[in-house]
């Protein structure tokens, strides 16, 4: 076995033993990816030179006896955490040579770690778009099949997983970003509670409900990860000051007795016949352990799409006007005035898919047009909210798919902006909840792609949340499933 094909906690075991050294695991990483890029699509920016001066640094520290958790171990990040002196693209022209003059702070903890970086990853374009088709460094493909997407918009941080091209990643989500790439690629993916992680540094595309996440192999890497980055942070003001548990602590503890709600709005026609047997046969796995599982409904479920879009492009109206060509980013050349110089600039820098969002954006949020559709969506947030609320007051966690479909083929939905936003059906809801979710590989297509189920848990209620992941993947060897690279 490839160093490569190790977890985040067989690395962290053989590291801690001296079996083997964090510039030898890093150097290994940088020739595999530099060997499976190239199909993948997965990197923007590699970070060789810093990346092994990392690894030294970390031997040093593991040496000494003052490991962490993560010092030495090659992670990777969504291309929306500013990094100093890396450049951040957000996978779009208009930041195509902008290099922050600081850390995001999910990155500053990964330094404190002495973590590794390889490098930055494509996504879609500011992180709009279920299938990371929008980038303007070109689509992400799905390592278990490339012709296939990888889910969006954080498809690189999962894809590269995928392919075995880092340990770990972060990524954002902001209606399944996480969690839909998590599921086409077959990995996991954590969707914290808004507020549990600092998203400051983080370029901004919906403030009400972005949210960092970690992406891994599988929970127990990705509950290490989530501890690495979640607590209050003064620096956003979204922050929540509430104490982080150890997430490792209760991982194995049995959910014999455990309430698992299944929504019986997500268990609709138009469902996909693999996607139906495999949460089927997670739901029957549940039951063998022990756990309760009880119908709940969601009632308002079916306004979350449309609820979502407003709300979503309403604020990325607001966020991305400060790309204006004058105080960073691409600015057009030879302008006739000021004007001139901020309609081309952004012309020039937003891809087709940013340009939609931002013009249904500003038309909800337009004189005489925001009562009808802004204020409107978020009553109706508030419904969505109090679905979750009451069905919490029954169960412990719920349960439902996190697509409608496996993975599409790339192309397929490009043209009908309607049917891509529609794949995010199942995850959105948790979003504008604002409460927390994971999704984690149960099964694989008649076609051989994953599939992924989806777990909501209580706000700040992520050690329940991963307890439940923990115990289905122990019972489970779905996993262990790679994609042939």
């Amino acid at each position: 076995m490839t160093l490569y094909d190790l977890s985040l906690t067989e690395l962290r075991k053989q590291l801690d033993a001296g079996e083997i050294t964090s510039e030898q695991v890093t150097q290994e990483y940088l020739d595999h990816i530099a060997a499976t890029n190239e199909n993948i699509n997965a990197f923007i920016t590699i970070c060789k030179e810093e990346a092994l001066a990392d690894a030294r640094a970390a031997d040093q520290r593991i040496a000494a006896g003052k490991a962490a958790p993560l010092t030495g171990i090659p992670i990777a990040l969504k291309d929306i955490f500013n990094t100093t002196g890396i450049r951040t693209t957000c996978a779009s022209r208009i930041l195509e040579n902008y290099v922050a003059p600081y850390d995001a702070t999910a990155v500053a903890h990964l330094k404190d770690q002495n973590a590794v970086l390889l490098g930055k990853l494509n996504m879609d374009e500011f992180a709009m778009g279920s299938s990371n088709e929008n980038s303007a460094f070109g689509p992400v493909h799905n390592p278990w099949n490339t012709e296939c997407v990888p889910g969006g918009s954080s498809g690189g941080s999962a894809a590269s997983l995928a392919a075995r091209q880092a340990v770990a990643t972060l990524g954002t989500d902001t209606g399944g970003s996480i969690r839909l790439p998590a599921a086409h690629c077959g990995v996991v993916g954590l969707k914290p509670t808004y507020g549990r992680v600092s998203r400051y540094g983080v370029i901004a595309y919906a403030s009400s409900l972005d949210q960092v996440g970690p992406l891994a192999r599988n929970v127990e890497d990705c509950a290490l990860l989530l501890q690495a980055i979640a607590g209050f942070d003064s620096a956003d003001s979204t922050s929540v000051d509430t104490p982080v548990p150890d997430y490792t602590a209760t991982l194995a503890d049995s959910v014999a007795g455990l309430k698992i709600g299944l929504p019986r709005e997500y268990f609709i026609e138009g469902l996909d016949d693999d996607v139906r047997r495999a949460v089927d046969q997670a739901i029957a796995t549940y039951k063998s352990l022990g756990a309760e599982l009880v119908e709940v409904s969601l009632p308002h479920t079916d306004y979350a799409v449309a609820c979502y879009y407003l709300i979503a492009t309403a604020e990325a109206s607001s966020n991305l006007a400060r790309y204006d060509g004058v105080r960073f980013g691409r600015r057009a050349a030879d302008s006739k005035d000021l004007i001139d110089m901020y309609t081309r600039s952004r012309a020039e820098g937003f891809g087709a898919e940013v340009k939609r969002r931002i013009m249904l954006g500003t038309y909800a949020l337009s004189s005489g047009y925001y009562d009808a559709y802004y204020l409107k969506a978020q009553k109706v947030r508030t419904l969505i909210r109090q679905d979750f609320t009451e069905a919490f007051s029954k169960v412990d966690v719920l349960l439902t798919p996190v697509a409608p479909t496996p993975a599409f083929l790339l192309g397929e939905k490009t043209d009908d902006p309607l049917q891509m936003y529609l794949s995010d059906i199942f995850t959105v809801p948790v979003n504008l909840a604002g409460t927390c979710s994971m999704s984690l590989p149960c099964g694989l297509s008649d076609t051989g792609l994953p599939i992924g189920l989806q777990l909501v848990g209580k706000p700040f209620d992520e050690a329940t949340l991963l307890q439940t992941a923990y115990a289905f993947e122990q019972a489970t060897e779905w996993h262990k499933q790679k994609a042939n690279i």
